[in-house]
């Protein structure tokens, strides 16, 4: 039987050995186990950073993109109230002149040309207004 493996075994027939050197040996051991445990979490935490870095990136990336839809939406709205804006502006003007109109066939209606006059005056200063205004925009 080789005396290493009894002294390992701490049998009572084992040699005498230098404690000393068992006792750094083990130091040695457990130091190299706790360095290699070390390096492991260090390689498994950078491997983890860098996951979570591109699921940052993919994230930023994504927030970009609903950013840039929310901005067009929003400027499409804008437009869509502006054109709204205009089709009511256009809406009463049209209303205002349909107005005119029936008051003056009323007029004719009833021999009163006067009044018929006076209308008819009011309805093309009105749309000479609009015009005016029309090219000025």
């Amino acid at each position: 039987m080789n005396p290493m493996n009894l002294s390992r075994r701490r049998s009572p027939l084992a040699l005498p050995f230098n404690k000393l050197h068992s006792r750094s040996s083990l130091r040695n051991h457990l130091q190299r186990r706790k360095s290699k445990n070390i390096r492991k979490r260090m390689k498994r935490l950078r491997s983890d950073m860098q996951e979570i870095s591109r699921e940052q990136g993919k994230i930023k990336e994504g927030q970009r993109q609903v950013r840039e839809k929310f901005e067009a939406v929003e400027s499409e709205c804008e437009l869509l109230r502006k054109e709204t804006n205009i089709i009511m502006q256009q809406s009463m003007s049209t209303q205002l002149r349909l107005a005119f109109m029936f008051q003056i066939l009323k007029a004719r209606e009833n021999h009163d040309l006067d009044q018929a006059a006076k209308l008819t005056s009011a309805l093309r200063e009105l749309i000479a207004r609009e015009n005016q205004q029309k090219e000025t925009m």
